[in-house]
């Protein structure tokens, strides 16, 4: 496969405020925007789990910045980003999780859609900023679990708290961009991701990190559904699809200021008992049981992403197969536990891997 063309020139010395940069997506794309010479102002609670990613890689004194803020707090966050005098800004800081919805649904909506609202509030009466991008979720979807991959013209919807703010995250951008964006010189897109895998996720009710915890500790993993199909892909891949967004954004004239979804090909949609498997393959002695779902929410058995429109008109394409993902995901763990000192170096290792293919 050709290598992956992400032009560092465009991003050296790009000054990019980064909401969520504590969290395991924002912690990747913090690594790989300071490898190709962004400076990076990270902007997010502190990592709700330990261990975690951030501290793992050592990502506050790798980054020009770390501030630890809600984007709830307006004040605070519009000091912030006023005194990093951002480029681009890429809003990554969520409530992320469906579980936690159920139990939290005001604090969800209040992160993830008043605090959508306060970001791009902010970030528009900014002279510097060039760029917004507004990262959701594949579940903002009116998911009906058809076998039809959903596309960005499709309906939103969501008939749980997380699903349905993240909805209302892609109306809130919709609104600003056609009320304030459209006849300034900020661009605004927002993008859709489906289940992302990869080393440093350690959030609770999440398959990869619940098996690594069962096999450390010598316990059987609980599996609640294991024949939900959902878009599985490494987590590199939708964050090279939000580089090259950018880029596009700021350096053409064309109109990228729209929604697009990032997913896996066909063949990157599979059961969670199949990724179980795999992964047991890559490491055995590994147990698990079938538990009947005992909470009280609904979790979606099917939901799968359509690409195309990523392809023809970004030229993005996914570069890893499951296969590798899950194996990519592995080591990764595997190093952890070996020499969590070298963590960063290996992270970015792995993102070198990616650009090559």
């Amino acid at each position: 496969m050709e290598n992956l063309v992400i032009n560092p020139n465009f991003w050296r010395n790009q000054n990019v405020f980064l909401t969520g940069h504590t969290g395991f997506k924002g912690g990747w794309l913090a690594i790989w925007l300071t490898y190709l010479g962004a400076n990076v102002y990270g902007y997010s609670l502190n990592p709700p789990t330990d261990p975690n990613f951030f501290s793992q890689t050592n990502l506050k004194d790798k980054i020009n910045k770390s501030i630890i803020g809600n984007i709830t707090d307006k004040s605070f966050l519009s000091k912030s980003m006023n005194d990093s005098k951002p480029t681009i800004i890429i809003h990554m800081a969520a409530q992320s999780l469906v579980s936690k919805s159920f139990i939290e649904p005001l604090e969800t909506y209040m992160t993830n859609v008043i605090g959508t609202a306060n970001v791009i509030d902010v970030a528009k009466d900014i002279k510097s900023v060039k760029a917004i991008l507004n990262v959701t979720s594949d579940k903002c979807y009116e998911n009906l679990e058809t076998l039809k991959p959903y596309s960005e013209k499709d309906r939103l919807g969501g008939k749980d708290p997380y699903s349905s703010s993240k909805a209302c995250a892609e109306l809130v951008a919709l609104a600003y961009k056609e009320s304030f964006l459209n006849n300034s010189n900020i661009k605004l897109a927002s993008v859709r991701a489906g289940n992302v895998i990869g080393g440093g996720d350690w959030a609770e009710n999440r398959l990869i990190p619940d098996f690594f915890r069962a096999n450390k500790s010598n316990k059987t993993l609980n599996i609640r559904s294991p024949n939900s199909i959902r878009p599985w892909q490494h987590v590199l891949e939708p964050l090279s699809g939000y580089l090259l967004l950018c880029e596009k954004m700021v350096e053409t004239s064309d109109n990228f200021s729209e929604s697009w979804n990032f997913g896996p090909d066909q063949l990157g949609e599979k059961t969670v008992l199949w990724v179980v498997n795999q992964l047991i393959k890559l490491v055995p002695n590994t147990r698990w049981k079938f538990i009947k779902n005992q909470k009280k929410f609904k979790e979606a058995n099917l939901l799968k992403l359509d690409i195309t429109k990523a392809k023809s008109k970004l030229g993005w394409k996914p570069r890893w197969s499951i296969e590798k993902a899950l194996d990519m995901t592995v080591k990764w763990y595997q190093m952890s536990n070996e020499n969590v000192d070298t963590m960063y170096e290996y992270s970015l290792e792995q993102i070198k891997s990616y650009q090559l293919g």
